[in-house]
């Protein structure tokens, strides 16, 4: 699959970084703001009342002012050039999950002649882990008893069949965790498996389309296969 980007332009951003004017003009701004500091205090030096001129002491804080600010906007334009790196490196992982099975964050649970798989996270321990199969009309199905379960990722299976034992027709479900701990609650998220479509790049970093699921960032995915 073909990596797409959204609300920017790859393309114009590599012409712009080769061509050496990514940065030109942050610089471009440093230069003058300098330039302009400088005009200014020239003639300051030279208009200052003989009789009073300026301390050396106010001349070294302007100074200062005027370095503090030079670095500052250095320091801005190396973070940026590094979000860029970082961004580039977030693309080349998100690719390389094209066409791979994940658990991403969801509560889709696809069927299939071979069953269906789906997973969860546990913050803490649970005295009982329970997971409740849904059909589309959110009615349900079967109920995994899963048992006491340590804190982490617990992956499950079902094997397509109801309550009563008759299987269900292959498509699209849907599963609750319910997990326990002493009777409180334990909170916990839930995964589902799926397979990559494709990768973009946004404003907010890399997102991965996961069939079933629809875009996720690379951080809500738990486990590749």
């Amino acid at each position: 699959m073909a990596i797409t980007a959204t609300q920017s332009n790859p393309q114009t951003d590599l012409v712009s970084m080769l061509n050496g004017t990514a940065g030109k003009t942050s610089q471009t701004a440093v230069e003058e703001m300098s330039d302009r500091f400088l005009k200014l205090l020239v003639t300051q030096l030279k208009n200052q009342d003989p009789m009073n001129p300026m301390e050396n002491a106010e001349l070294t804080t302007q100074l200062a002012q005027m370095s503090t600010v030079e670095g500052i906007n250095k320091l801005n334009d190396g973070l940026a050039a590094l979000n860029s790196q970082y961004k580039a490196t977030q693309v080349l992982q998100g690719a390389s999950l094209v066409g791979r099975s994940v658990l991403a964050e969801g509560d889709a649970l696809t069927l299939t002649s071979a069953g269906a798989v789906g997973g969860m996270t546990l913050d803490s321990k649970a005295d009982s882990v329970k997971v409740q199969v849904l059909n589309s009309n959110g009615a349900l199905v079967q109920t995994l008893d899963m048992g006491k379960q340590d804190a982490g990722l617990v992956r499950f299976a079902w094997d397509g069949k109801d309550s009563n034992g008759v299987a269900q027709a292959q498509g699209e479900y849907s599963f609750k965790v319910v997990a326990t701990a002493a009777g409180e609650s334990v909170d916990h998220t839930t995964y589902s498996l799926g397979s990559v479509q494709s990768v973009a790049l946004n404003d907010s970093g890399v997102e991965v389309e996961v069939s079933g699921l629809g875009n996720r960032s690379l951080d809500q995915i738990k486990q590749i296969f």
